[in-house]
């Protein structure tokens, strides 16, 4: 029998940066967990902007997506001002089917030269969440279009359309929901403040009926304890860091 514990998790560098720019897919992606660490960090004082792929059109089965997209945007506007979040930017890629295209990279590396942050969050690019547990095309998509995007920001001579400048200053990328993560952000203080951000997520939540992922209390306070297993005692919200 395999006694080997989990290594433990690193706590998540918060000196030296000022802005993050966190990009996802869809609305909702940053409130299973990341939401936390992002309460936490806007009531340090700095500056967190949200930048969507889409607007999460195709995700309720019971609603159809001319109505679902101003449904979801709604929702998300609100569940990141619960958060200290009001720079909400959506950019309109067709739901479902995100490609991984130089489009969206464009999209992004502009996204960075306009905000400026040191730190960018992103969702897991990997192909799996955990063993048995395949992730979605979207979020695969959109999380390697990021790490792409961070040094084309920074490259003068792509995408010189966009009419803003260079930006090298990104100095971390950090990736929420990886199978593969290596730091953690203590929420003990900012969890319920999470469980609100997601729970403002309410017709959306409805859509799922009796799915675990529908019960933001029970998931997000799972996810944290769960975390805090390999971080001392303490709810956490852990992310895979990579140094740019």
């Amino acid at each position: 029998m395999n006694t080997e514990q989990p290594s433990q998790l690193e706590p998540f560098p918060e000196d030296g940066w000022s802005r993050v720019l966190a990009v996802v897919a869809h609305p909702d992606d940053l409130e299973y967990g990341a939401a936390g660490a992002i309460a936490r960090w806007t009531g340090m004082g700095r500056w967190v902007g949200y930048l969507l792929a889409s607007r999460g059109e195709a995700g309720m089965d019971d609603v159809p997506p001319e109505e679902a997209g101003p449904l979801r945007v709604a929702e998300q506007l609100e569940s990141a001002r619960i958060v200290g979040v009001s720079d909400v930017e959506f950019l309109d890629h067709p739901d479902g089917v995100i490609e991984e295209s130089t489009a969206l990279r464009r999209d992004i590396a502009l996204a960075i030269r306009r905000h400026r942050p040191e730190v960018v969050v992103t969702i897991n690019h990997h192909r799996w969440w955990g063993p048995g547990m395949m992730n979605q095309a979207d979020h695969r998509n959109v999380g390697n279009a990021v790490l792409d995007a961070v040094p084309a920001a920074a490259n003068r001579w792509l995408f010189r359309d966009g009419g803003v400048e260079p930006w090298r200053g990104v100095r971390l990328v950090a990736v929420a929901g990886s199978p593969q993560p290596t730091h953690a952000v203590d929420v003990s203080e900012t969890l319920e403040t999470s469980i609100a951000s997601l729970a403002a997520h309410r017709r959306y939540l409805e859509s799922l009926g009796d799915h675990p992922m529908a019960d933001p209390d029970d998931m997000l306070r799972g996810m944290a304890l769960q975390t805090a297993q390999r971080f001392g005692g303490r709810p956490a919200t852990a992310f895979e860091v990579l140094r740019m």
